[in-house]
């Protein structure tokens, strides 16, 4: 978990701005954002288009459904963010990237900050990703309308595992895939519901056989849901 005391910085670059205000103003996230844990500079590409209209897309070359973002204002805003937040990673959220994970959010924690680049319409000119992104990041093998949603979820999992941010510093160790294993079953009152009960072991107050208890229902419900993240065999 990070240690620095220095703001995370996400810098976003978004035909939809406002969009990242629930992320700024609700639950740990908008804390986070009060505490001045976390700062957020947004550029807009349409205020880097070259006509009154603020044109950001184009019909594709070559033909075909739908609208391309234009090379240059996309490139120019995240430009403006690079000023902004310097020697950060330009990630763009993107089907054809690779699959977010916990252990990707980890790393970028421990950055001081991140700019997120959202796509809109049928995709972005490719000359985008050479000229202006470090990564790509896709979260997962589905079609959303456009990226802000993506970049609100690796926002929220970054935020989280920031110093300070949650109650309790153990509760991001704990969660599912932080120890690569899904997390284990959770309890709280009352002891007895609708004829289901909560497991004795977690009213004896004996830790040891509550961690290991914890354990094994980790493993097991991660060998039934998610054998994949176990490995071979």
């Amino acid at each position: 978990m990070v240690q620095d005391l220095t703001p995370y910085r996400f810098g976003l670059v978004s035909l939809l701005p406002d969009s990242f205000a629930a992320y700024a103003r609700y639950g740990v996230t908008g804390r986070a954002v009060a505490e001045g844990r976390v700062t957020l500079h947004l550029e807009n590409p349409r205020d880097y288009a070259r006509n009154r209209h603020r044109t950001v897309d184009d019909r594709p070359y070559g033909g075909g459904p739908g609208m391309v973002l234009m090379v240059e204002p996309v490139l120019a805003a995240i430009r403006a963010a690079k000023l902004a937040s310097p020697g950060v990673p330009v990630v763009a959220l993107s089907p054809q990237g690779e699959r977010l994970t916990q252990r990707r959010i980890e790393t970028w924690a421990h950055l001081p900050g991140l700019i997120l680049v959202s796509g809109r319409y049928e995709g972005m000119d490719e000359r985008i990703y050479t000229l202006g992104v470090d990564e790509e990041c896709s979260i997962g093998d589905y079609v959303l309308s456009g990226g802000e949603l993506a970049a609100m979820v690796v926002m929220d999992a970054i935020t989280r595992l920031l110093p300070g941010v949650l109650g309790s510093p153990g509760s991001a160790v704990a969660d599912s895939f932080s120890a690569g294993l899904l997390d284990h079953p959770h309890y709280t009152r009352p002891e007895l519901f609708e004829g289901l009960a909560v497991p004795p072991v977690l009213l004896g107050g004996d830790h040891r056989a509550i961690e290991r208890w914890r354990r094994e229902q980790a493993l097991a419900r991660t060998r039934e849901r998610r054998p994949d993240l176990l490995g071979p065999g």
